[in-house]
């Protein structure tokens, strides 16, 4: 049994390799997204590309794309919302994070993913990168010489920080 890579928890063969073999079809925008990244882990171009709509405004090469899969070690898939992308819907988003490293580097892709639904296949149509969410302070800073809020009596700059 070999675990399926879209951290779906079913076995690969049962998963995300019938889609990869042609011999399912995904029913929802997510399940397309399991399998796209299934496929990349497997190296799996002809699916990749094959799953891509035909209306993409920025299509990878066929070369990008091998060359991406080959020369990454994937190291998961988290699904962190989606809206829309059912069985009845013509259109869904998807956000993900893939998670990879890359020259020893370790990486974090976080994309919210355009699907539509051509007939009956789910295809990719584009992504957009998500940047992390700014924190903002509900406190004003505090300043070196203010008194330290641990309450100690002390300078900041001469306590903890």
């Amino acid at each position: 049994m070999k675990a399926c890579h879209c951290g779906s928890g079913k076995d690969y063969s049962e998963c995300c390799e019938k889609l990869i073999r042609g011999k399912a079809v995904a029913v929802t925008a997510e399940e397309l997204m399991r399998a796209r990244y299934s496929a990349f882990v497997e190296c799996e171009v002809d699916f990749i590309m094959n799953t891509v709509s035909p209306d993409q405004p920025n299509p990878m090469t066929r070369e990008a794309v091998k060359k991406w899969a080959e020369n990454t070690e994937w190291k998961g898939l988290q699904i962190v919302k989606t809206e829309k992308g059912g069985p009845d819907d013509s259109t869904g988003i998807v956000e993900f994070k893939a998670f990879s490293t890359v020259d020893n580097t370790t990486q974090a892709h976080h994309e919210r993913a355009h699907f539509v639904k051509k007939g009956k296949k789910w295809l990719f149509e584009d992504g957009e990168q998500v940047s992390p969410e700014q924190v903002k302070r509900e406190e004003p800073k505090t300043g070196r010489n203010d008194p330290c809020p641990c309450g100690s009596g002390k300078k900041y700059k001469k306590c903890c920080g």
